[in-house]
C-alpha cells in the first residue's frame, strides 16, 4: 500500500506494509523507496511491518525550492510526521546514504521512538568529518555539488556520461536519470549537500552537538564502496552508547540493498528480530 502524507507543508509518498513491529527504511541520493525493493517483501514475511518513505526532493515527494528546505532538522521533522500520522510510537531505523544520516539524527534526537538503528554505508556524522584525508578524497563530489548550476549543468551532459562514470554504472542508472530528469529533481537530489555540507567547513568543520545514540545500534559497510572510508563507520562506536554491532560486506558496491540483498536482508532480520 502506497500513500501520500503531509509533513510540514511537503507531501511525501510512502510505503506502508505488512503488519507487526515496525520498521522504518531510509534511502539516499539519488534513490527512492524502490532502493528497498529486495527488503520489503522479506521483513514482511519475517511479520514486521515496513513504512519506506521517498525523502523530500526524491521519488513521487515533493520537491521544496529552498535550499534550506532540506536541512537535517526539516527531515528529522518529516520523519516525526510520518511516525505520527501512522500512530507508530517506536521504530526500527534502517538507512542507507543520506538516509543513514537522518537514522542516526532520528536515533539522537527521538530516542524514545527508536528501539533499533542500521546504518549502512554512513556513518555517524562526527565520525564522518573526523575520518582524515582518505575520506576528503572520496569526498570531492560533496564540495563541487555545492555550487548551484554547475553540476545541473555537466551530470546530464551527453546522456548523463558523467553521472554514469561517477556512479560506475550501477544496475539503478536508467531509474535514477529517469526520475532525476523530471522538472527541478536533480537540483532537489543535490541540494542535500548544499543544505548541509558548508564549502567553507569542508574537511575542517565540527558537526553540532549530537546525543549519543542509546539504542542498539549495527554499522554496515560494503568494501566495494568508492565514496565512503571503512574508518567513518568503524568510528562511529564512540557516539554510541548502546550495544554497537558492526559487519564488513565484502564484493559490493556503495549500494548495500541491491548489491548484498540476500546478506543485508539476514543481518536486518536477525537484528531487528531481536526488539
Amino acid at each position: 500500500m502506497t500513500q501520500s502524507i503531509d509533513a510540514n507543508g511537503v507531501s511525501l509518498h510512502v510505503v506502508d506494509e505488512g503488519d507487526g513491529h515496525p520498521v522504518l527504511l531510509l534511502h539516499g541520493f539519488p534513490d527512492s523507496s524502490h532502493l528497498w525493493r529486495n527488503q520489503v517483501p522479506a521483513l514482511v514475511d519475517a511479520g514486521f511491518r515496513v513504512v519506506a518513505p521517498d525523502l523530500r526532493g526524491f521519488g513521487e515527494s515533493d520537491r521544496p525550492e529552498a535550499v534550506d528546505a532540506y536541512a537535517l532538522p526539516n527531515v528529522l521533522g518529516d520523519v516525526m510526521a510520518i511516525l505520527d500520522a501512522l500512530a507508530l510510537d517506536r521504530v526500527s531505523v534502517v538507512g542507507h546514504d543520506w538516509g543513514a544520516a537522518v537514522a542516526w539524527s532520528t536515533a539522537a534526537f527521538l530516542p524514545d521512538r527508536v528501539d533499533r538503528l542500521v546504518a549502512i554505508s554512513v556513518g555517524h556524522p562526527a565520525s564522518f568529518l573526523h575520518a582524515g584525508v582518505e575520506q576528503l578524497e572520496k569526498s570531492w563530489y560533496m564540495l563541487w555539488f555545492q555550487f548551484p548550476g554547475v553540476a545541473e549543468a555537466t551530470l546530464p551532459r551527453d546522456g548523463w556520461r558523467f553521472f554514469r562514470e561517477w556512479a560506475r554504472d550501477c544496475g539503478e542508472m536508467d531509474r535514477w536519470i529517469e526520475d532525476l530528469s523530471r522538472p527541478g529533481a536533480l537540483t532537489a537530489a543535490l541540494n542535500w549537500y548544499r543544505a548541509n555540507i558548508s564549502p567553507e567547513g569542508f574537511g575542517s568543520g565540527e558537526p553540532p552537538p549530537v546525543p549519543p545514540v542509546a539504542c542498539p545500534t549495527l554499522g554496515i559497510w560494503s568494501d566495494g564502496d568508492h565514496y565512503l572510508t571503512e574508518t567513518q563507520m568503524t568510528a562511529s562506536a564512540e557516539h554510541v552508547s548502546g550495544d554497537w554491532r558492526y559487519e564488513r560486506i565484502e564484493g559490493a558496491s556503495h549500494w548495500v540493498p541491491v548489491d548484498a540483498a540476500a546478506e543485508l536482508n539476514r543481518l536486518l532480520l536477525d537484528f531487528v528480530a531481536r526488539t
